[in-house]
């Protein structure tokens, strides 16, 4: 008789990936194989909650998990688990419910269900106080590896369910997370991107630690040449923390400043913690310290309330700070936030128009971004080969291809940038 087969299914950010590789780790320990096709044993749905258009990706997931292998085992684990479990637990294709807590104890769960039980078990995420550790130690990509350091969320905006989804603010231990960076570069990963739910609280609910203070001790690292942040708020941005890192030869200077919106009364009815005046200083005092950042971010159109005028502002602000890749979305009403049931719903056609004529100027602003790079020497981490070139990120977070007859693939080369 052969291997169990599972099948595990992602949707969401860069840390339900994270937990994703990490609870294929355990079934593969667990003796469990990878499917390589649609057909599994085992299914298990990692999911995201924060849109309903997520929840309904979630169970479109279990509904064709159900027709590969009517005889399976489907788990569904997560955000839209810990949210709505009632909803989840009713759908029938669904054995298994497990909150976010909980998924990081998959394997006894699964082992213990079959294609007919009916499993749930969702604790009170708010009461959880202590990281969940989850670790992983090889992943298909040999390059670089995001490594989750942080989970739950304080923030409350008013368009977000994921405090509710992921609990309050929980720290990994720094103990493991050095071990686990010496384990990946010494398996031959040569960057790290560090991430979390909400990064920039990393360290703050226990003493002797902090976010600056992790990227130091990676720095020490023999083996590891990169280290890259995942997404930061704007208020981390100190004068000490940008001086520290100015410091570190193996920190990549570029930041994914969350942002959201370029006017500030928008940014008060989404509850943000920063205007657009404190946004631009930090901008400013990384550039002070670090000549050659880069600089994304994330926007909402079509939030409740925005006028033309607030959304016209955002078009300017994202003109003043010149990122060099923003990404856009538009305004989706999660119910359970306060948001939802804002007045002055934006109608989705003004959405959609908003999001293409935000989408030009960003282009604008992106091209001019890269046109500076022109003619300029870059050092590249190579990843993969595509359609005959190799491909890999600078510093900067900007893909490049070249074609060479050498293997450059886990190496870091020095690239004179001619096109884009």
């Amino acid at each position: 008789m052969g291997k169990k087969t599972v099948s595990v299914l992602t949707l969401g950010c860069k840390v339900n990936q994270y937990e994703s590789e990490s609870m294929i780790e355990q079934f593969q320990t667990a003796g469990f194989a990878l499917s390589e096709g649609d057909f599994a044993d085992y299914y298990v749905i990692n999911t995201c909650t924060v849109t309903s258009i997520s929840d309904r990706k979630s169970r479109q997931f279990m509904r064709r998990a159900r027709k590969a292998n009517p005889e399976a085992v489907i788990a569904v684990v997560g955000c839209y688990s810990q949210v709505s479990p009632e909803q989840v637990e009713a759908i029938s294709e669904v054995n298994v419910v497990l909150g976010t807590h909980e998924k990081k104890d998959i394997l006894k769960y699964l082992e213990a269900a079959t294609s007919t039980s009916k499993i749930v078990q969702v604790g009170e995420i708010m009461k959880t106080k202590v990281y969940d550790e989850m670790s992983i130690e090889d992943t298909v990509d040999k390059t670089r590896v995001f490594m989750k350091i942080q989970d739950g969320c304080n923030q409350f905006c008013s368009y977000c369910i994921i405090p509710y989804a992921r609990g309050p603010i929980r720290s990994r231990d720094p103990k493991n997370v050095i071990s686990e960076a010496n384990v990946l570069a010494a398996k031959g990963f040569k960057e790290i991107v560090l991430t979390g739910i909400h990064l920039s609280s990393y360290g703050k609910e226990i003493e002797g630690t902090s976010l600056i203070e992790i990227i130091e001790s990676l720095n020490d690292i023999d083996g590891l040449e990169r280290i890259r942040l995942g997404s930061l708020e704007p208020k981390i941005i100190t004068d000490d923390f940008v001086e520290r890192l100015s410091k570190l030869n193996k920190f990549c200077a570029h930041f994914h400043l969350s942002l959201q919106s370029g006017s500030d009364t928008v940014l008060n009815r989404m509850n943000r913690r920063y205007d657009t005046k404190e946004y631009y200083n930090a901008v400013e005092l990384i550039h002070e310290k670090l000549k050659d950042a880069s600089f994304t971010t994330d926007i909402i159109v079509g939030f409740p309330g925005e006028t033309e005028k607030e959304f016209a502002e955002t078009c300017e602000f994202v003109k003043k700070v010149e990122f060099s890749k923003v990404h856009i979305f538009k305004y989706s009403p999660r119910e359970g936030t306060k948001a939802a049931v804002m007045k002055e719903q934006v109608h989705g056609e003004i959405k959609t128009n908003r999001s293409h004529k935000l989408q030009e100027v960003c282009s604008s602003v992106e091209n001019n971004y890269l046109n500076k790079l022109l003619g300029r020497s870059m050092k590249v981490l190579f990843e993969e080969v595509v359609d005959g070139c190799f491909e890999g990120l600078t510093e900067g977070y900007i893909r490049v291809s070249v074609r060479t007859l050498n293997n450059l693939v886990n190496e870091i080369a020095d690239v004179k940038i001619i096109a884009f």
